[in-house]
Protein backbone atom coordinates (compact mmCIF):
# COMPACT_ATOMS: atom_id res chain seq x y z
CA UNK A 1 0.00 0.00 0.00
CA UNK A 2 1.99 3.31 -0.97
CA UNK A 3 0.03 6.59 1.10
CA UNK A 4 1.64 9.47 -1.30
CA UNK A 5 0.93 13.19 0.90
CA UNK A 6 0.09 16.07 -1.85
CA UNK A 7 0.28 19.45 -1.09
CA UNK A 8 -1.39 21.42 -3.27
CA UNK A 9 -0.33 25.24 -3.42
CA UNK A 10 -1.01 28.72 -5.26
CA UNK A 11 0.48 32.01 -5.02
CA UNK A 12 -2.59 34.13 -4.96
CA UNK A 13 -4.33 34.87 -1.48
CA UNK A 14 -6.45 37.48 -0.85
CA UNK A 15 -5.25 38.36 2.82
CA UNK A 16 -1.82 36.94 2.82
CA UNK A 17 -0.58 36.97 -0.78
CA UNK A 18 2.34 34.72 -1.33
CA UNK A 19 1.54 32.78 1.12
CA UNK A 20 3.26 29.71 0.49
CA UNK A 21 6.74 31.03 0.78
CA UNK A 22 6.00 33.53 3.66
CA UNK A 23 8.78 33.12 6.05
CA UNK A 24 8.67 30.85 9.35
CA UNK A 25 11.99 31.27 11.52
CA UNK A 26 14.16 30.31 8.35
CA UNK A 27 12.22 28.53 6.60
CA UNK A 28 8.97 29.30 3.78
CA UNK A 29 5.87 27.72 5.20
CA UNK A 30 5.57 25.37 2.42
CA UNK A 31 8.48 23.71 3.66
CA UNK A 32 7.45 23.40 7.18
CA UNK A 33 4.12 21.89 6.27
CA UNK A 34 6.17 19.23 3.47
CA UNK A 35 8.59 18.24 6.74
CA UNK A 36 5.36 17.25 9.26
CA UNK A 37 4.00 15.25 6.50
CA UNK A 38 7.69 13.54 5.77
CA UNK A 39 7.60 12.47 9.62
CA UNK A 40 4.44 10.22 9.42
CA UNK A 41 5.17 6.84 10.09
CA UNK A 42 2.44 5.87 7.29
CA UNK A 43 3.47 8.13 4.55
CA UNK A 44 5.59 6.53 1.79
CA UNK A 45 6.43 10.68 -0.01
CA UNK A 46 5.81 13.83 -0.28
CA UNK A 47 5.05 15.88 -3.34
CA UNK A 48 3.81 19.56 -3.53
CA UNK A 49 1.12 20.34 -6.65
CA UNK A 50 1.58 24.29 -7.67
CA UNK A 51 0.91 26.40 -10.94
CA UNK A 52 3.58 28.60 -9.87
CA UNK A 53 7.08 29.18 -10.93
CA UNK A 54 8.10 30.91 -7.41
CA UNK A 55 6.39 27.41 -5.37
CA UNK A 56 8.03 25.32 -7.88
CA UNK A 57 11.43 26.88 -7.64
CA UNK A 58 11.30 27.16 -4.12
CA UNK A 59 10.39 23.48 -2.91
CA UNK A 60 13.19 22.29 -5.32
CA UNK A 61 15.49 24.54 -3.22
CA UNK A 62 14.70 22.63 -0.32
CA UNK A 63 15.08 19.28 -1.81
CA UNK A 64 11.42 18.84 -1.96
CA UNK A 65 9.19 16.95 -4.69
CA UNK A 66 7.14 19.27 -6.78
CA UNK A 67 5.36 18.89 -9.83
CA UNK A 68 3.45 21.74 -12.06
CA UNK A 69 0.00 21.43 -12.39
CA UNK A 70 -2.79 23.81 -14.51
CA UNK A 71 -4.01 27.06 -13.60
CA UNK A 72 -7.96 26.41 -13.77
CA UNK A 73 -8.07 24.09 -11.45
CA UNK A 74 -10.88 25.50 -8.74
CA UNK A 75 -10.30 23.21 -5.67
CA UNK A 76 -7.25 21.88 -4.05
CA UNK A 77 -8.62 18.53 -4.42
CA UNK A 78 -8.26 18.90 -8.57
CA UNK A 79 -5.31 19.98 -7.98
CA UNK A 80 -3.89 17.01 -5.83
CA UNK A 81 -5.98 14.76 -8.55
CA UNK A 82 -3.68 16.27 -11.91
CA UNK A 83 -0.94 15.69 -9.16
CA UNK A 84 -1.20 12.32 -8.46
CA UNK A 85 -1.68 11.64 -12.45
CA UNK A 86 1.42 13.10 -13.39
CA UNK A 87 3.21 11.40 -10.51
CA UNK A 88 2.30 8.00 -12.19
CA UNK A 89 -0.27 6.80 -9.05
CA UNK A 90 -2.54 4.19 -11.13
CA UNK A 91 -2.67 1.71 -8.39
CA UNK A 92 -6.66 1.56 -7.32
CA UNK A 93 -5.19 0.74 -3.96
CA UNK A 94 -2.82 3.57 -3.42
CA UNK A 95 -3.64 5.97 -1.33
CA UNK A 96 -3.52 9.64 -1.52
CA UNK A 97 -3.38 12.47 1.60
CA UNK A 98 -4.45 15.55 0.67
CA UNK A 99 -2.74 18.47 3.16
CA UNK A 100 -3.36 21.66 3.83
CA UNK A 101 -0.44 24.14 3.09
CA UNK A 102 -1.04 26.19 5.39
CA UNK A 103 -1.20 24.78 8.36
CA UNK A 104 2.83 24.26 9.02
CA UNK A 105 1.53 23.08 12.55
CA UNK A 106 0.24 19.86 11.77
CA UNK A 107 1.02 16.71 14.01
CA UNK A 108 2.34 14.01 11.70
CA UNK A 109 0.25 11.48 14.00
CA UNK A 110 -2.80 12.68 13.45
CA UNK A 111 -1.43 12.42 9.32
CA UNK A 112 -1.23 8.29 10.22
CA UNK A 113 -4.81 8.69 12.67
CA UNK A 114 -6.14 9.50 9.35
CA UNK A 115 -4.37 6.96 7.53
CA UNK A 116 -4.35 4.09 9.66
CA UNK A 117 -8.59 3.35 9.09
CA UNK A 118 -7.82 2.94 5.25
CA UNK A 119 -5.05 0.64 5.71
CA UNK A 120 -7.15 -1.44 8.13
CA UNK A 121 -10.66 -1.56 5.91
CA UNK A 122 -10.15 -1.78 2.41
CA UNK A 123 -13.65 -0.76 1.63
CA UNK A 124 -13.16 3.01 3.09
CA UNK A 125 -13.03 5.47 0.56
CA UNK A 126 -12.38 8.32 2.02
CA UNK A 127 -10.86 9.69 5.77
CA UNK A 128 -11.04 12.74 7.52
CA UNK A 129 -10.07 13.58 11.20
CA UNK A 130 -12.25 16.10 13.80
CA UNK A 131 -11.32 17.42 17.25
CA UNK A 132 -13.14 18.59 20.05
CA UNK A 133 -14.44 22.62 20.25
CA UNK A 134 -13.21 24.02 23.24
CA UNK A 135 -14.43 27.60 22.89
CA UNK A 136 -17.92 29.25 21.55
CA UNK A 137 -16.27 31.40 19.70
CA UNK A 138 -15.20 28.23 17.33
CA UNK A 139 -18.51 27.32 17.31
CA UNK A 140 -20.32 30.52 15.97
CA UNK A 141 -17.57 31.26 13.65
CA UNK A 142 -18.70 30.12 10.31
CA UNK A 143 -15.09 29.75 9.21
CA UNK A 144 -14.78 26.95 11.31
CA UNK A 145 -16.33 23.87 9.45
CA UNK A 146 -18.38 21.65 12.23
CA UNK A 147 -18.84 18.08 11.74
CA UNK A 148 -21.47 15.72 13.30
CA UNK A 149 -20.88 12.37 12.67
CA UNK A 150 -23.29 8.52 13.78
CA UNK A 151 -22.11 6.47 16.65
CA UNK A 152 -19.05 4.39 14.37
CA UNK A 153 -17.56 8.08 13.14
CA UNK A 154 -18.91 8.04 10.57
CA UNK A 155 -19.69 11.70 8.99
CA UNK A 156 -23.27 12.79 9.08
CA UNK A 157 -22.99 16.26 7.58
CA UNK A 158 -20.53 19.02 7.88
CA UNK A 159 -21.50 22.63 8.41
CA UNK A 160 -20.47 26.23 8.74
CA UNK A 161 -23.31 26.17 10.80
CA UNK A 162 -23.84 25.77 14.84
CA UNK A 163 -24.45 21.88 14.35
CA UNK A 164 -25.72 19.89 15.94
CA UNK A 165 -27.80 22.82 17.92
CA UNK A 166 -26.90 22.55 21.77
CA UNK A 167 -30.24 22.55 23.02
CA UNK A 168 -28.92 20.18 25.95
CA UNK A 169 -24.71 20.33 26.72
CA UNK A 170 -23.15 17.91 24.26
CA UNK A 171 -19.64 17.51 22.62
CA UNK A 172 -18.99 19.53 19.86
CA UNK A 173 -17.08 19.10 17.20
CA UNK A 174 -14.15 20.97 14.96
CA UNK A 175 -13.55 19.44 11.51
CA UNK A 176 -9.95 19.23 10.24
CA UNK A 177 -9.52 19.02 6.54
CA UNK A 178 -7.03 16.48 5.83
CA UNK A 179 -8.44 13.95 3.44
CA UNK A 180 -6.93 10.43 2.55
CA UNK A 181 -8.61 9.26 -0.56
CA UNK A 182 -8.49 5.83 -2.10
CA UNK A 183 -7.24 6.64 -5.61
CA UNK A 184 -9.62 5.43 -7.13
CA UNK A 185 -12.76 7.19 -5.40
CA UNK A 186 -10.36 10.61 -6.29
CA UNK A 187 -10.87 10.41 -9.78
CA UNK A 188 -14.49 9.39 -9.30
CA UNK A 189 -14.75 12.46 -7.04
CA UNK A 190 -13.31 14.72 -9.01
CA UNK A 191 -15.57 14.01 -12.07
CA UNK A 192 -18.14 14.68 -10.01
CA UNK A 193 -20.51 17.73 -9.94
CA UNK A 194 -20.53 19.82 -7.75
CA UNK A 195 -23.62 19.24 -5.66
CA UNK A 196 -26.61 21.49 -4.39
CA UNK A 197 -25.10 21.49 -0.32
CA UNK A 198 -21.79 21.78 -1.91
CA UNK A 199 -22.58 25.09 -3.24
CA UNK A 200 -24.89 25.83 -0.55
CA UNK A 201 -22.12 25.30 2.47
CA UNK A 202 -18.94 25.90 0.28
CA UNK A 203 -17.88 22.42 1.55
CA UNK A 204 -16.55 20.17 -0.98
CA UNK A 205 -16.76 17.08 1.20
CA UNK A 206 -20.68 17.64 1.00
CA UNK A 207 -20.47 16.52 -2.30
CA UNK A 208 -19.21 12.96 -1.32
CA UNK A 209 -22.30 12.75 1.12
CA UNK A 210 -24.41 13.49 -1.28
CA UNK A 211 -23.27 11.21 -3.72
CA UNK A 212 -24.07 8.53 -1.07
CA UNK A 213 -20.47 8.03 0.04
CA UNK A 214 -19.28 7.27 3.47
CA UNK A 215 -16.88 9.75 4.84
CA UNK A 216 -15.04 7.64 8.00
CA UNK A 217 -13.87 10.62 10.61
CA UNK A 218 -11.19 9.84 13.20
CA UNK A 219 -11.08 12.21 16.37
CA UNK A 220 -7.56 13.66 17.23
CA UNK A 221 -6.21 15.49 20.31
CA UNK A 222 -4.85 17.71 17.36
CA UNK A 223 -6.43 21.35 16.93
CA UNK A 224 -5.39 22.57 13.55
CA UNK A 225 -3.52 26.57 13.41
CA UNK A 226 -4.16 27.91 9.74
CA UNK A 227 -1.98 30.75 8.69
CA UNK A 228 -4.58 32.64 6.56
CA UNK A 229 -3.70 36.79 8.10
CA UNK A 230 -0.74 37.98 8.88
CA UNK A 231 -1.82 37.85 12.55
CA UNK A 232 -2.27 34.18 12.27
CA UNK A 233 1.40 34.41 10.63
CA UNK A 234 2.81 36.31 13.51
CA UNK A 235 0.84 33.76 15.87
CA UNK A 236 2.71 30.39 14.31
CA UNK A 237 5.92 32.61 14.69
CA UNK A 238 6.06 32.81 17.82
CA UNK A 239 4.87 29.02 18.73
CA UNK A 240 8.06 28.28 16.59
CA UNK A 241 10.24 30.06 18.69
CA UNK A 242 8.96 29.29 21.76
Amino acid sequence: MNAVAIIPARYASTRLPGKPLVDICGKPMIQRVYEQAAKARLVSSVAVATDDERIYEAVLGFGGRVVMTSVAHQSGTDRVCEAASILGLGNAADIVVNMQGDEPLIEPAAIDAAIAPMLEDARLQVCTLKTRISSQEDYNNPNVVKVVTDLDGWALYFSRSMVPYAKNPCILYKHIGLYVYRREFLERFHSMKPSPLEEAEGLEQLRALEAGVRIKVVETEYNSVSVDTPEDLEKVRGIFKS
